[in-house]
């Protein structure tokens, strides 16, 4: 049982999680968010890898992207700077970004290089469902990995529930058709949705993302899932000149 797991075994309410890019705002600055993060509260976290065509992304992400791209940040890299990762987080981590970057790399290299610095799972969001069935599972259960599939309004009710079936950690709900960054409006077709999921009675717990930004749309999404994700708020909110305050302060919202 990875850490990951191992959270939603323990805590299935109200759970927090951090979306940022790696090698944003600086190259160096990873390793450091992490912490920063952890130590205010985040319960677990979305590192990015970046990549140059970033279609599910919003202007906000992909000029992160496109920064730390611009600074030199590659997979390579990331795996280098996170080789310290277990001796300064506890909390589960996932690596998250497009699968050309991980068929690149190497998909055994990538569960493998995932396992020795202690990422816990990723989310591959143009990583088909046939395709991850059929020839890479086995590589990411060899390494550990818990891979993370994306659910839509969109998505049928057979498909969602062949996700349940191959999902072992959680699955990411996405508030609305829209790329990352718009904000969540919880109207009655998004209440609808997240009925309709609830009602399904899936074995996995589910965490939603895509247009949250603050404690209230935090408080919105945590009332029809397990919690939610953020990712464009908190990346907008770093300061590099001030990456402590500016963590620090972005966070404090949701100590209440």
């Amino acid at each position: 049982m990875n850490r990951l797991q191992q959270l939603f075994k323990t805590q299935q309410k109200d759970l927090l999680s951090i979306y940022y890019t790696a090698g944003y705002p600086k190259l160096d600055d990873t390793l450091k968010i992490a912490e920063m993060l952890e130590q205010n509260g985040a319960k677990f976290l979305e590192i990015g890898f970046p990549y140059s065509d970033p279609v599910a992304d919003g202007p906000i992400i992909q000029a992160s992207s496109k920064q730390a791209l611009d600074s030199g940040m590659t997979l390579h890299l990331l795996f280098e700077q996170l080789q310290d990762l277990r001796k300064k987080v506890s909390i589960p981590i996932l690596l998250m970004g497009y699968v050309n970057v991980v068929l690149q790399y190497g998909v055994e290299e990538f569960c493998k290089k995932c396992q020795e610095v202690g990422v816990d799972g990723c989310i591959i969001p143009d990583l088909p469902m046939y395709e991850y069935e059929e020839m890479y599972r086995p590589t990411f259960e060899k390494y550990g990995l818990s891979n993370i599939f994306l659910v839509t309004p969109q998505t049928s009710e057979e498909r969602i529930r062949k996700i349940d079936g191959l999902s072992n950690a959680f699955i990411y709900l996405v508030s609305s058709s829209a790329t990352t960054g718009s904000n969540l409006t919880v109207s009655e077709s998004s209440n609808t949705y997240f009925k309709r999921i609830a009602d399904m009675k899936l074995k996995n717990p589910v965490m939603i993302g895509f247009g949250i930004s603050n404690q209230e749309t935090f408080k919105a999404a945590s009332e029809h899932a397990s919690g939610a994700i953020i990712g464009s708020a908190f990346v907008k909110a770093i300061d590099e000149n001030n990456l402590e305050e500016s963590v620090k302060g972005f966070m404090g919202q949701f100590r209440s």
